[in-house]
């Protein structure tokens, strides 16, 4: 992925609505969702849902289809993978990363 598409997507999602969207279809999966469904679980008005996913859609991140009358918007999860592995291609000089650490143990930040 080149480093224009990422900072495209990145881009994107650096918006609370959009964001919000973007993991509401990530949570609802490959099947996706009505534009309508997306607007009432994230109290989005319409016209901005539309504004949003057209932002989201210029950058790769979702797709759109027609059933009947609705629009279905799902997330390309090719696309989000492909984010994923750019940001973390270079991972620790190629060597095993550092341990994760649990929800439950605070992390330790060097200073």
């Amino acid at each position: 992925m080149e480093t224009k598409t990422v900072i495209a997507a990145l881009a994107a999602l650096a918006q609370e609505s959009r964001l919000a969207i973007f993991r509401y279809l990530v949570q609802v999966g490959p099947e996706g969702s009505a534009a309508s469904k997306i607007a009432d679980a994230l109290n989005i008005a319409p016209s901005s849902l539309s504004f949003h996913m057209k932002e989201l859609s210029h950058a790769g991140l979702v797709t759109s289809h027609q059933e009947g009358r609705f629009v279905i918007y799902a997330v390309r999860f090719s696309a989000m993978n492909e984010v994923l592995r750019f940001l973390t291609e270079n991972c620790c000089g190629g060597n095993v990363c550092s341990p994760v650490v649990s929800c439950c143990e605070p992390a330790v930040v060097d200073k």
